[in-house]
């Protein structure tokens, strides 16, 4: 075998032995892919993208522990949600809902987290950075109020839509758990249910009773259905 038949063959059976090797390879990154994708459905909500509630939480705790001196918790819910279904269809409805979703998203930032509860109701996890002044939270929620009232555009044309917002700080609370300050914010919420404006949890409100973790007297409590 003279030497460019001998190099021929050397070049094909190393040929043959990378490709024998980067079949499984190739494999198992085919299966690490389809792994991860379906983890990511299982973490987050198909229509809005939004974390679903143990995803949010896990992350939004982790920001507390971490920078709870200059983080908020904020509970927003859609106003009039049924009637907009209702009356232009369940494809505006979600328009609507994956637009809140995409807004808050913006707003919080890469360092914040947005989460899907249930229906048209949303948690947002975030930082306000302090240096921008004394009042650069009540800046920052004017600007997320703004974007929340914003038409959602549709096939059918715009759509008007709004929102309520309640919002817990935990430096101001002096507290970190999550379920109280998410409690906070739903009774701060509710105070200003429909007003255009955005509300403040105080310290009373952390005690504020609760029915199967839903604060009493909320919309689909067990209470208010035997009411």
């Amino acid at each position: 075998m003279d030497i460019v038949t001998r190099t021929a063959t050397l070049i094909g059976q190393r040929a043959l032995i990378i490709t024998t090797l980067a079949v499984p390879v190739a494999g198992w990154a085919v299966h690490a892919l389809a792994l991860h994708r379906r983890l990511e459905t299982e973490r987050r909500d198909p229509l809005t993208g939004a974390q679903r509630r143990a995803a949010f939480e896990r992350r939004a705790k982790r920001l507390l522990a971490r920078h709870h001196r200059d983080s908020l918790i904020c509970l927003v819910d859609l106003d009039n949600f049924k009637r907009l279904n209702d009356t232009h269809g369940h494809a505006a409805g979600d328009a609507a809902l994956a637009a809140t979703s995409e807004r808050l998203a913006r707003w919080a930032g890469p360092q914040g987290v947005v989460g899907r509860l249930g229906g048209d109701e949303f948690a947002v996890a975030t930082r306000i950075g302090t240096r921008m002044g004394d009042n650069a939270m009540e800046v920052s929620l004017e600007r997320l109020m703004g974007s929340l009232h914003e038409p959602v555009p549709t096939v059918a044309g715009p759509l008007a839509v709004a929102a309520s917002v309640g919002t817990a700080v935990p430096d101001y609370l002096g507290i970190r758990a999550l379920p109280a300050l998410l409690r906070g914010a739903d009774a701060s919420m509710y105070r200003t249910k429909y007003s255009g404006r955005y509300g403040w949890a105080e310290i009373e409100d952390l005690q504020t009773p609760t029915v199967n973790g839903r604060r009493r007297g909320r919309p689909g409590t067990a209470l208010e259905r035997a009411a």
